[in-house]
C-alpha cells in the first residue's frame, strides 16, 4: 500500500486533506520559490507546484504519491505574492479594495515509482466591497496575513470584507479537493496502490 506525502507545512492545506479523510504524512518542500515574476502564467504556477513535489522525491522511502501546491491572487494579470510586513499588506488590500480577483491553485501530483507528473489548475474569483482604510488596519492588525498569498485568507475575513465568490471556497484557502481527488486517482493507476 502506497503512501500519500504533503509537500507543505501549510496548515490550511493539511486542515483540507483531514477534512476529506486522506491519511498523509507531511514533508516540506525544500524547493526554493522564484518570488521575482510578476506576470501571471499557468504554465509558471503549475511549475511550481511540481517543483515542490519533484524536491520532495528524494526523500521519500516507500512508494508515494507527493502532493505539490501553489496558490496565487492574480489581480488584473499580475501576482500578489505574499506581502513584505505590515505596509505590504496594507497596500495590497488597498489595490483589492471593490474589485474582483482570481485566485488560482496549481495541484501536482507526483508518483514516487514513476516520477511521472499530474497537475491541475483550479481558479475562482473573489470580488472585495470598497475597504475603509480602518477595515484594512482593523483586518492586518488583528489578523496578521503575513504568510498569506494576497494578504489575506477568506476563512478568515469578517462580515462585510468579501462581496462575492465564485467557484470553489477551498481553492481560495489553499486546495481543491475535487481536483485533487482526479488527479490522485489519475496517478493511482501507474502504480499497484
Amino acid at each position: 500500500m502506497g503512501k500519500i506525502v504533503l509537500a507543505s507545512s501549510s496548515p490550511r492545506r493539511q486542515d483540507i486533506l483531514r477534512k476529506h479523510n486522506y491519511v498523509f504524512e507531511i514533508i516540506p518542500s525544500p524547493y526554493v520559490e522564484d518570488h521575482s515574476r510578476t506576470d501571471f502564467s499557468y504554465d509558471f504556477i503549475e511549475s511550481l507546484a511540481k517543483n515542490k513535489a519533484m524536491a520532495v522525491l528524494p526523500l521519500v522511502q516507500e512508494p508515494s504519491l507527493i502532493i505539490g501546491a501553489d496558490t496565487v491572487v492574480v489581480l488584473e494579470g499580475k501576482i500578489l505574492g505574499k506581502p513584505e510586513g505590515r505596509e505590504g499588506a496594507v497596500n495590497m488590500l488597498k489595490s483589492l479594495s471593490g474589485k474582483t480577483h482570481l485566485v488560482v491553485t496549481s495541484i501536482a501530483v507526483v508518483n514516487s515509482v514513476t516520477s511521472e507528473c499530474k497537475i491541475n489548475s483550479t481558479t475562482s474569483r473573489v470580488e472585495f466591497n470598497n475597504l475603509t482604510d480602518k477595515q484594512i488596519a482593523y483586518y492586518v492588525d488583528n489578523y496578521k496575513p503575513f504568510d498569506k498569498a494576497g494578504s489575506y485568507g477568506i476563512q478568515e475575513m469578517p462580515d462585510g470584507y468579501i462581496k462575492a465568490y465564485s467557484g470553489s471556497l477551498e481553492n481560495i484557502i489553499g486546495l481543491c479537493p475535487e481536483a485533487l481527488a482526479n488527479i490522485i486517482s489519475e496517478a493511482k493507476r501507474c502504480i499497484r496502490w
